[in-house]
């Protein structure tokens, strides 16, 4: 009950905003200008999806590789323009509201990497996330459905954009609220798993590994989240610089140290561009 209480509050800064649940969706299903976006794998989305949904992979809004350049990123922001010309074909406007949910809890880092993109773009105010995801929406008796939703392309207008996205020069300096968090899990972080030939992890990062961020529901929780945090020496007013392999694990840590009022930065060349490029040395 305290959850339900929590998430259904307005007054709760940045976590209406940010996270909604089945029974508010529910609600707003039929809304003008609402635009619903599945995340998960492909045959997921074709057996069931929420009414209305549109189904979004990274590909669709990732700069994309040519697999030509063995330095090449994995994963990296388009520019502005390409990137609203994207958006507006899933029929995203400047003034959607834009929901976005995860298939199944393995698709959190995905989703969240659409929310961040999102937010990078200026629609951060006007995107959420489902609490739960799917799983949580049938679990409340919600309807679903098999019908692919015809889609009108959005008018996306440029709209102010985030300065989200840092280098590695930026970790080198960090300001002094900054904390460096890695979302690996411990393995990777630890050095006991190697990752793009090196073993270790950026100095001065702190671990906070992205699967434990969610509750045994599938869900988040702000408390408990807040004791997460305050485990691992995120003090409140921090600014969160986050990375991980690729720059997609570190957006659920992204998306989490936005709930809790956190600045957020994501490097988003993540440790393959620390190791492949050099950037730096790796500690255990």
């Amino acid at each position: 009950m305290k959850t339900a209480i929590l998430f259904a509050s307005v007054s709760i800064a940045g976590f209406a905003q940010l996270l909604v649940d089945s029974d508010w969706l529910g609600k707003h299903l039929n809304d003008p200008g609402l635009v619903i976006l599945h995340v998960g794998a492909k045959p997921e989305y074709a057996a069931t999806h929420i009414p209305g949904a549109r189904y979004i992979e990274l590909a669709d809004i990732a700069l994309g590789m040519s697999r030509k350049d063995p330095k090449e990123l994995v994963l990296e922001l388009p520019p502005p323009g390409e990137l609203r010309a994207r958006l507006a074909a899933f029929g995203i406007s400047s003034d959607s509201r834009v929901i976005v949910y995860y298939a199944a809890k393995s698709a959190l880092q995905s989703s969240t990497r659409v929310v961040f993109t999102l937010d990078s773009i200026g629609l951060g105010d006007r995107t959420s996330l489902l609490n739960g995801g799917l799983p949580a929406w049938t679990a409340a008796g919600k309807a679903t459905t098999t019908d692919v939703p015809k889609i009108t392309p959005g008018n996306f207008t440029a709209i102010p954009t985030k300065d989200l996205v840092v280098t590695a020069d930026f970790l080198k300096a960090l300001p002094k609220n900054g904390k460096l968090i890695d979302a690996r899990l411990p393995e990777f972080y630890n050095g006991t798993q190697a990752t793009y030939e090196k073993s270790g992890h950026i100095p001065g990062a702190i671990n906070l590994p992205f699967a434990e961020l969610l509750d045994g529901s599938a869900q988040f929780n702000k408390d408990r989240l807040a004791g997460l945090f305050k485990k691992a020496g995120i003090n409140p007013g921090d600014t969160v610089v986050a990375y991980c392999h690729i720059g997609q694990q570190a957006t659920a840590l992204i998306f989490a140290a936005r709930l809790l009022d956190h600045p957020v930065k994501l490097y988003d060349g993540s440790f393959q561009d620390w190791s492949i490029n050099s950037r730096g040395p790796v500690e255990k």
